[in-house]
């Protein structure tokens, strides 16, 4: 990891979020004109839908929201907030996410609303975590096509953020973002 990243892994989420809003303001027009970027905007979105669809049909999202309101909290704790940079910020905002302003709990990661998480493009461990409970109560069959679908969007997402710093970085000379 270079100094540069992690002096963004440091910084504020909310520092975050405005770098995020700058790189939007600035290059966000010329990120969705872009032919490359739209494609792999649009793949994200179709990915994240289909894993997202899944979690609802596997009963994933009743589980955990069940476990945030009634034993005590989620795994989306204050903190998960912090693995998240300002180009997966940005590809948010591309994307039409709003990000919040504020934390809705203080004991939540930022990110984690009344109807859930407000992201679109996860971090790797927002997609990926299954918490015990989630694994004992799912047939393997089913984690095992949960996780093919976790997998595609996290390469979708993987793909669509690395083309997004190589625009950053050919439109800023190679300044990385942050």
């Amino acid at each position: 990891m270079s100094s540069n990243d992690t002096t963004i892994i440091r910084k504020s989420i909310r520092e975050k979020i405005r770098i995020a809003h700058e790189l939007l303001a600035t290059l966000g027009d010329s990120l969705r004109g872009d032919r490359r970027i739209s494609e792999l905007l649009a793949d994200l979105q179709m990915k994240t839908a289909a894993s997202r669809q899944a979690m609802f049909d596997l009963g994933i999202v009743s589980i955990c929201r069940f476990c945030e309101d009634e034993d005590g909290g989620s795994c989306c704790g204050r903190g998960i907030e912090d693995k998240y940079d300002p180009v997966l910020l940005l590809t948010n905002l591309l994307l039409g996410i709003r990000l919040p302003e504020q934390r809705f709990q203080t004991d939540s990661c930022y990110f984690l609303g009344r109807e859930g998480c407000c992201l679109e493009a996860r971090d790797v461990i927002c997609v990926n975590y299954l918490c015990r409970k989630l694994q004992t109560v799912i047939p393997p069959h089913d984690l095992i096509r949960l996780q093919t679908l976790n997998g595609e969007e996290l390469d979708a997402a993987f793909a669509l953020t690395e083309a997004i710093k190589k625009f950053i970085c050919h439109e800023s000379r190679c300044k990385s973002p942050g």
